[in-house]
């Protein structure tokens, strides 16, 4: 069992994003679902790409546009976003704030594909 602070855990810049953040709250032991905290900073973005896995995600903090599949929304505090694996999806900070939201996902064996 734990209780910790999310701002505790150490940040880590995604790759191929811009001004992107991500803490993996999840202890490494735990063989279920693995739960993220990312940041994008104001006009930071995520490239259009696709996951072999499925997303649930819950935005914290902010607001951005979010693109999945065919669908733009603007994502908000309290929104809860679901991504069906193998759909594209996109995220851009630029409403005038930091966008914050946790990211659960499984723990199977996931790939990343960058769409052009």
């Amino acid at each position: 069992m734990y209780c910790k602070n999310s701002e505790d855990y150490k940040k880590n810049d995604i790759p191929k994003t811009v001004d992107a953040q991500i803490a993996v709250l999840t202890p490494s032991e735990d063989k279920d679902f693995i739960v993220r905290k990312i940041i994008l900073k104001k006009n930071g973005s995520m490239p259009n790409h696709t996951n072999l896995i499925q997303h649930q995600q819950y935005v914290l903090k902010g607001s951005a546009k979010v693109i999945v599949g065919e669908e733009e929304y603007k994502a908000k505090q309290g929104d809860f976003i679901y991504i069906p694996a193998g759909v594209n999806h996109y995220y851009e900070a630029c409403y005038d704030s930091d966008y914050e939201f946790l990211c659960m996902i499984n723990t199977k064996e996931d790939e990343i594909n960058f769409i052009d």
